[in-house]
């Protein structure tokens, strides 16, 4: 039977949103030495909630295990093909070409909050400034690609993406939803993410 079932846990959806409001605030930033502190906070927030993530790739549900991440994106180069031709097939969770962004948004979130705090604590020179910066343009690439594909396949399938990352949902059978919310986690990480800014703002202030 097909309905609306929950595929996306609240602690997935909260990070992805969260990560994609905090790397857009460190990107609006990094030019302004006014917003410097700010800048190294959205930083900071940006690799805490990566660091979430990665446990949660091992302990999440199904659907963003990484388990289920990396088996989805061996199938990447076929499944552009039949989404050109109109015959992709319509994944539960991620699909093979979402999967690889996933992994690259990760690993390029992780390389540039490194070498963030490496510039920020003085460690190297101009080269990792440049370095730092180079890997940050790239993480908007893949940004505007992911967002691209996000709408394309949306488009050609007939399923907003984005709205079923905001209410978790899809239209699937009822033995492919995940067990539950998980609310309880995504509120912890929310107060985690509020204490940390109110003892960096107030760090800073100090």
């Amino acid at each position: 039977m097909i309905r609306r079932i929950l595929v996306w846990d609240l602690p997935t959806r909260f990070f992805h949103w969260t990560l994609a409001l905090s790397f857009a605030g460190a990107f609006l930033t990094a030019e302004s030495e006014r917003w410097r502190d700010i800048h190294v906070l959205f930083g900071y927030t940006v690799l805490g909630l990566i660091a979430f993530r990665l446990v949660w790739g091992f302990v999440g549900t199904r659907y963003v295990r990484f388990a289920a991440l990396v088996r989805c994106s061996t199938y990447v180069t076929r499944y552009l093909a039949q989404l050109v031709r109109g015959q992709a097939w319509h994944p539960t969770g991620h699909n093979p070409a979402n999967a690889v962004a996933i992994l690259l948004l990760l690993l390029l979130g992780i390389a540039s909050g490194i070498s963030g705090w490496a510039v920020y604590e003085e460690i190297g020179g101009d080269w990792l400034e440049e370095l730092h910066e180079f890997i940050s343009n790239a993480m908007l690439v893949v940004v505007f690609v992911h967002i691209a594909g996000v709408l394309i396949v949306s488009y050609l399938q007939g399923e907003n993406l984005i709205v079923s990352m905001i209410t978790g949902r899809k239209r699937r059978g009822a033995n492919q939803a995940i067990s539950g919310s998980y609310a309880l986690i995504a509120m912890l990480l929310l107060t985690a993410l509020v204490g940390f800014w109110i003892l960096g703002l107030a760090g800073f202030k100090g």
